[in-house]
């Protein structure tokens, strides 16, 4: 069955392809897409709308509203707005009875494949008048094919839901409600557009023969009657001249059709026993979603649904049970004339791009797309399968990011923003997501950014320990792990080298300059060292009973006490950090609650950029900057 496989725009709002004069090239869109559930995720302002406008304006959608197209609409490059843009929207894989139906309009490769491609072009008439516009749709890829007429284009509507609509007033009676629309195409209401009522009998089964008997009806009740008897014999007749008898009739308003009837009827929602009351916004949405996914049930051709922020005022665990239907219409086999549904809806939510597969989704970002299906990426099959299983809520934000730190742990999610605070490189005024993978999985989740050709425009910092214990370190603290006092400076930097073997694109691992974050911190600068004591205690006093603030600061003042006897008795700096991080490495403390208090102390510390290991300061560096 044929599906929209791909969409090209060149010149339309955020989407460029003219080269500049400076050497630049805009990028022009090239997306494809699957039969199935394909979802855009990406920042605010990365181009996911004008996508789904884009299929809009070249398909246009079920609903009764209307795209007017703008000089907003057309792409502003380096140099200047551009005067024309285009849109192509291909459709493949017909079956034979629809290359039947679009017969004339097909296009034809040199392998012999069909598609059928619907090309809108525009130009800008007058730049100081920004609604006057011409706009061609035709067949062929470039637009030189047949013109699409009346009937192709009714089959290859869209249906569209918009972000932060009004789906209470869209379920609601009225002349044109969506409700009405919706149950017009729905083929069990075809046969009730007959007039069955019989005048004599009074009887009637169709909904116009019902209105037809409820006229009649109102037309014979007594007190109408008696109204219009008033009106005529009190009133008009005296108004009459000569022969112009003057006489009115009281009935209902508007003619007894079809579509009258269906905007007479209106949609509400019951949740649970008793009577009917007002849900709020997210059953409401909902119910519109499964008002529309009706009609496109009973679609015959290219059933399209297009959404936008299908998360609107959902909450976490609705959000899920949409996006599972979703896509279960969109991966249905086609069974008892219901066709597959095929899916395109941009999201903000974590919770919905946890929800799907990742090769079902396409990151878009400052322009540009990214397909994240198999081929594409440098996720081999088995990254799929773990990310479809391990890609949770708190991961999924990195889809949304404009840069990415992969951290190993509990204790570095918590303690490097904090850090890069402290520094000034603030995280959220970054754009920039910390994801915990729990020490496993590190590069599986990287590899989503990375690919061959166009690299996407996101930082990707892997931050994670070196794991070589400093010489002095006891037996029990150094466990299995190697010494560096005990290798050549080539297996350090073979050892460091296998930990950034994955470094390609703008991925880069940043590796810790000695051991761990937490020794690493203790072992930088004597600031460090202070605020790590003290850190540490509190997380050992935290271990059985929270600490109250009298406590935390008896012990933060010990901690400091301690830290300028080492100073004073001349203890080296790496000495001391053994003895700081030893309570954590031995777990007489909690990493995770040492970040935390850690996090604490940074709030009233000042520290600079040689208080810190480089790797950090570095990794703050990437993060925080455009690539």
């Amino acid at each position: 069955m044929l599906y929209l496989a791909c969409l090209c725009a060149d010149n339309f709002r955020i989407f460029g392809s003219t080269p500049q004069k400076n050497g630049d090239t805009d990028a022009s869109l090239n997306l494809d897409f699957g039969p199935a559930a394909n979802v855009l995720v990406g920042e605010n302002d990365s181009g996911k709308t004008a996508i789904i406008d884009a299929i809009r304006l070249c398909l246009l959608t079920a609903a009764a509203d209307y795209y007017r197209i703008t000089r907003d609409d057309f792409h502003v490059g380096v140099d200047d707005r551009a005067g024309t843009f285009k849109i192509t929207c291909g459709f493949k894989d017909l079956t034979t009875e629809e290359q039947a139906v679009f017969l004339e309009l097909l296009t034809t490769d040199d392998d012999g494949n069909v598609a059928l491609y619907v090309t809108v072009k525009a130009e800008l008439m007058d730049p100081l008048r920004p609604h006057r516009v011409s706009v061609t749709t035709r067949t062929g890829r470039d637009g030189q094919g047949p013109a699409l007429d009346g009937a192709a284009r009714e089959l290859l509507k869209a249906t569209y839901l918009r972000p932060l609509r009004d789906a209470e007033a869209e379920l609601r009676s009225g002349r044109g409600s969506r409700l009405s629309q919706i149950l017009a195409g729905y083929p069990a209401m075809r046969e009730q557009g007959e007039d069955d009522f019989d005048e004599v009998k009074g009887t009637a089964s169709t909904l116009v023969g019902i209105l037809r008997r409820a006229e009649q009806h109102i037309s014979d009740n007594e007190a109408v009657k008696a109204a219009r008897n008033d009106i005529n014999t009190g009133y008009l007749q005296k108004f009459s001249i000569g022969t112009d008898v003057l006489r009115g009739e009281i009935g209902v308003a508007g003619d007894a059709t079809l579509a009258r009837a269906l905007e007479r009827l209106e949609l509400t929602l019951f949740a649970g026993p008793g009577e009917w009351t007002r849900h709020g916004l997210g059953y409401n949405n909902a119910l519109f979603m499964a008002a529309e996914l009706l009609l496109l049930g009973k679609s015959a051709f290219a059933p399209l649904l297009l959404i936008e922020e299908p998360e609107a005022h959902l909450h976490p665990q609705l959000q899920t049970r949409i996006m599972d239907l979703l896509r279960d219409r969109a991966e249905t086999a086609q069974t008892a004339g219901t066709p597959p549904v095929q899916v395109i809806l941009t999201t903000h939510s974590p919770n919905l791009a946890s929800a799907i597969p990742v090769e079902h989704l396409t990151l878009v970002a400052r322009g540009s797309t990214f397909r994240l299906a198999p081929g594409l990426t440098r996720l081999d099959e088995g990254d799929y399968a773990f990310l479809t299983r391990f890609l949770d809520v708190t991961k999924a934000n990195l889809f949304f990011a404009r840069s990415v730190a992969i951290v190993e742990g509990d204790a570095e999610a918590i303690l490097l923003p904090a850090l890069a605070q402290a520094l000034g490189q603030s995280f959220s005024e970054c754009g920039a997501s910390v994801v915990n993978v729990g020490g496993v999985g590190l590069f599986r989740y990287s590899r989503i950014f990375q690919r061959d050709g166009a690299q996407i425009p996101v930082a990707v910092a892997c931050i994670r320990d070196r794991d070589l214990v400093p010489a002095g370190t006891s037996v029990e603290m150094r466990k299995s792990l190697k010494c560096s006092a005990e290798m050549t400076e080539q297996q350090i930097t073979d050892h460091v080298a296998a930990l950034t073997a994955e470094d390609s694109g703008h991925v880069r691992t940043f590796v810790s300059d000695r051991w761990t974050l937490e020794y690493d911190l203790a072992a930088a600068s004597w600031t460090m060292a202070t605020l790590m004591h003290q850190a540490v205690r509190a997380a050992v006093a935290s271990k059985t009973t929270w600490p109250t603030a009298e406590k935390l600061a008896d012990l933060d003042r010990a901690a400091q006490a301690e830290v300028t006897k080492w100073r004073e008795s001349n203890v080296p700096l790496e000495k001391a950090a053994l003895d700081i991080y030893e309570p954590l490495r031995m777990n007489r403390g909690s990493k995770p609650i040492a970040a935390h208090h850690a996090a604490r102390l940074l709030q009233t510390t000042t520290v600079t950029e040689t208080d810190l290991p480089p790797y950090l300061v570095a990794a703050f560096t990437y993060l925080c900057s455009e690539v």
